[in-house]
């Protein structure tokens, strides 16, 4: 039986790219073309799809997702310059953090952590910053 995998398909139609990604690790690029505002800037929805995604998948790339799955609990976007172009973001966890959350998830059933990143533009400028907890859950979780 193969394992179940996330899917979301909204965040499909945005065109996020997975440019890296492996065991506690992800950089993502959300691209400007179709995720433009009125102003022809990458729209603030676009950077929170991208932080959600890029904060998410190295939890996620350590779940028996038969067992497991993740959820956003919060998440926080602080602007610092508009992005004309293309906008990449990288998260990862260590080996310890990623151990140290299986045992949390096989100990109570959950494991949470705060992703903390930059977004760069397609010249290498920080235009914003994200913040994203995500809890790692049971099937069975009661909370």
């Amino acid at each position: 039986m193969t394992q179940p995998t996330y899917r979301v398909e909204f965040v499909e139609r945005t065109g996020l790219k997975r440019l890296e990604e492996g065991r506690g690790h992800a950089k993502l690029l959300m691209p400007l073309k179709g995720n433009e505002n009125h102003v022809d800037v990458l729209y603030m929805g676009a950077y929170t799809v991208l932080a959600e995604a890029v904060a998410a998948i190295p939890g996620i790339s350590i779940l028996d997702t038969k067992r497991f799955y993740p959820i956003i609990k919060d998440i926080y976007v602080s602007f610092k310059k508009t992005a004309a172009s293309d906008v990449t973001a990288e998260f990862s966890l260590s080996e310890a953090e990623l151990e140290t959350l299986l045992a949390d998830l096989e100990r109570k059933g959950s494991a949470t952590y705060v992703a903390e990143f930059p977004m760069h533009d397609a010249d290498g400028t920080e235009v914003a910053t994200g913040r994203v907890t995500v809890k790692l859950l049971s099937h069975g979780w009661k909370g």
